[in-house]
């Protein structure tokens, strides 16, 4: 290492493997310390993370079997973070840059030879960085990419959102209605269905918990079937979705967050109904399309621009925060985006004013992600 100042570094470190709902004491707050300086002649970037993002995905890295690679017991939890570059022998990065990509959840990451694909430079800052672990980053292009590319959408058809209140589903909504469609969502409380309704812009809205039928509750909305369902619940409701699908629909399956946490999942016993009305239903992880970020990014700059999205974040204070807000999101604490701060808030209340209100805070924020959003990207 140089001679960089030494400085405490928080952090959060998973346990152990679980099964079931996470709980917050299968993370553990420790304290490190950190030089601030990369090492003499590395290819590493040494990042200040300044927004930390909660997503249900995560979940699945909490177990040994996942799909995607688990966490390791004994270091930190790690995802989607926006950071600003304090030192770098990177060529492709310099002190004072902005990026967002995968980081350790703590207040200081020492990225060795980062892949091009791990960390983006951020070079639009004229929305608040905090957008980029969401809206911008990858439930914003998970969104484009499941609705735009996958569901291929057509003017006037009718598009039904499930956990349609954070992130991804926030955009989807939004996108249904540029494209000229008619849009309903569903989600857990009476203040995101406002939120939905009277903020977002969707056409209507419903409290899935308030519903005892929800194949008549759907059929209510969508008396000629539903030509676009972007799944991210799974499990009764998929069956609840299937016999009100119009012939030849689609299916973008982004996620079943009912079923993450439970030992034997839901079986849905209709699934011939895809073959009887001809529905396309495809899985997809972002992963698999991140070539179009710079299409996407370009698309999003130009309605920012021209006044035509809404986007709503719920933001907690401190890295210590940052399990409890991963436990919440399996409980629908949130509403929108979950993140936590580290050192972004009050940076970015000076730089910003205009456009968001922060908090202040002297450790990572975190945000989290669409409750319906599952994938690692």
């Amino acid at each position: 290492m140089g001679n960089g100042d030494e400085m405490i570094n928080k952090r959060i470190i998973f346990r152990d493997y679980i099964s079931g709902f996470p709980k917050e004491s299968d993370m553990k707050p420790t304290i490190d310390t950190i030089e601030l300086k990369v090492p003499e002649g590395s290819n590493s970037v040494l990042l200040k993370n300044l927004y930390l993002s909660c997503d249900p995905y995560m979940r699945g890295r909490m177990a040994s079997d996942s799909y995607i690679p688990a966490f390791t017991p004994g270091k930190p939890i790690f995802g989607h973070a926006v950071s600003e570059v304090l030192d770098s022998g990177n060529p492709n990065f310099k002190k004072g840059d902005y990026v967002w990509g995968l980081v350790g959840w703590e207040q200081y990451s020492l990225i060795e030879n980062p892949h091009p694909m791990a960390l983006t430079k951020i070079d639009y800052t004229d929305v608040p960085l905090s957008y980029y672990t969401g809206i911008l980053g990858m439930p914003g292009l998970t969104a484009y990419v499941g609705f735009n590319e996958l569901a291929s959408p057509k003017k006037g058809e009718s598009v039904y959102v499930s956990a349609a209140s954070g992130a991804v589903g926030q955009l989807v909504g939004q996108f249904a209605k540029l494209m000229g469609c008619y849009v309903v969502g569903s989600a857990g409380s009476k203040e995101k269905v406002d939120l939905l309704k009277n903020k977002v812009g969707y056409d209507d809205a419903f409290n899935y918990k308030k519903e005892h039928d929800l194949a008549a509750t759907l059929k209510r909305y969508f008396p000629k079937g539903i030509n676009i369902y972007f799944e991210n619940v799974g499990g009764k409701m998929l069956e609840a979705v299937l016999p009100n699908m119009a012939l030849h629909g689609r299916i973008a399956v982004c996620g079943m967050i009912s079923q993450y946490n439970l030992e034997q999942p839901d079986g849905v016993h209709n699934l011939f109904l895809l073959v009887a009305k001809r529905v396309r239903m495809e899985g997809f992880l972002i992963s698999d399309h991140q070539h179009l970020y710079p299409k996407f990014l370009e698309m999003m700059k130009q309605l920012f621009m021209e006044g035509k999205l809404v986007y709503v974040e719920d933001m907690v204070e401190g890295l210590e925060s940052a399990p409890a807000a991963l436990v919440g999101l399996f409980s629908g604490r949130n509403i929108g985006k979950q993140k936590s701060t580290t050192l972004g808030a009050a940076f970015e209340k000076c730089r910003l004013r205009s456009l968001a209100t922060m908090v202040h805070s002297a450790l990572p924020k975190v945000v989290g992600n669409d409750p319906g959003f599952s994938q690692m990207k």
